[in-house]
C-alpha cells in the first residue's frame, strides 16, 4: 500500500486564542500507512495567529497579504495541498469547533473506498450551544442543498471536510466570501461521492464568529444560483486511488 500523505489545512483569520488547542489536537499518528502534516492558511490576520500556528507545531504556514475571505481561503488551502503533494486533505475550522481527535473518523469512507468527499456532520452527531437563528439556517441551507441535489444532507455548512486528491483538484469554489455550498454542489455534481460522518462539535469559546447572518444571506444565494446555472463536466474518479487493506483500515477506526 502506497503511505499516504495527509494534509490538514485550517482556513484562520485573527484566531490566535484557539488555533494552536486545535493543532495541538490533530492526531498525528494514527495508521503505520498515513502521514499527515499541517498547513495554516493565515487569511490576513492581525493578531499572532501565525505565530500561534508555528508554536504550536504547524508544518506549513501561507499567510495572504489581506482578508479575502472565507472561501478564498479555502481555496488556497486546497491548491497549497495538491501543490505540496497531499494524497487526501482534511479541512477543520481554526476556532476550536470541531474535534481534530475525529480526523480519523472523516478519512475513514475514503480509505474504505466508500467517497471522495466526506463532511464532519453536527446534526447526525451532537450540536451544544448553536443559537437557534443559527440552526435555522444551517436546516435551511443544508434543505436547499438536498433539494438541488437529490440527495438527503444532513449538514451542508459543517466546517469539518476531507478530500481525496481528485476532489482536492477539481473542486471550484467560485466566491470569496463563503465556500460551503458552491462547493458540494460543485463536486456532487461532478460526480464524486459525498458521505456524512456524525461528529461532535461545542460551539466556540475564543474569539468570535465574522459571518453575519444578513450578509451571509445576501452572499451565498446568488453564489448557489451561479453554480447551477454552471455546465459542469462528470469527472473520471479513481475509486480506489486511497483505498486502505481491510487489515489497515481497522487501525483508523
Amino acid at each position: 500500500m502506497k503511505r499516504q500523505h495527509v494534509i490538514v489545512f485550517l482556513p484562520a483569520h485573527n484566531e490566535e486564542e484557539a488555533i494552536g488547542q486545535v493543532i495541538r489536537r490533530i492526531p498525528r499518528r494514527f495508521h503505520p500507512n498515513v502521514e499527515v502534516s499541517v498547513l495554516v492558511i493565515d487569511d490576513g490576520s492581525t493578531d499572532r495567529t501565525a505565530e500561534a500556528a508555528q508554536e504550536a507545531g504547524a508544518d506549513y504556514i501561507c499567510r495572504l497579504p489581506e482578508n479575502r475571505g472565507l472561501g478564498a481561503a479555502v481555496r488556497s488551502g486546497l491548491e497549497e495541498c495538491v501543490r505540496r503533494g497531499a494524497d487526501i486533505g482534511v479541512m477543520i475550522d481554526a476556532d476550536n469547533e470541531y474535534p481534530p481527535e475525529q480526523i480519523p473518523d472523516i478519512l475513514a469512507p475514503i480509505f474504505a473506498g466508500e467517497a471522495d468527499y466526506t463532511i464532519g456532520s453536527r446534526f447526525l452527531g451532537t450540536i451544544r450551544g448553536m443559537k437557534w437563528h443559527r440552526r435555522l439556517g444551517n436546516y435551511m441551507f443544508t434543505w436547499l442543498q438536498s433539494l438541488l441535489l437529490g440527495q438527503r444532507l444532513y449538514d451542508g455548512q459543517s466546517g469539518m471536510r476531507a478530500f481525496s486528491r481528485q476532489a482536492m483538484e477539481e473542486a471550484e469554489i467560485i466566491h470569496d466570501y463563503n465556500y460551503a455550498q458552491v462547493l458540494t454542489l460543485n463536486l456532487v455534481r461532478k460526480g464524486f461521492r459525498l458521505k456524512e460522518v456524525p461528529i461532535h462539535y461545542q460551539v466556540r469559546t475564543t474569539g468570535r464568529s465574522f459571518i453575519k447572518f444578513t450578509a451571509y444571506m445576501a452572499s451565498v444565494i446568488p453564489a448557489i444560483w451561479k453554480e447551477m446555472r454552471r455546465p459542469v463536466d462528470k469527472v473520471a474518479i479513481d475509486r480506489d486511488a486511497h483505498v486502505l487493506s481491510p487489515k489497515e483500515a481497522r487501525h483508523c477506526s
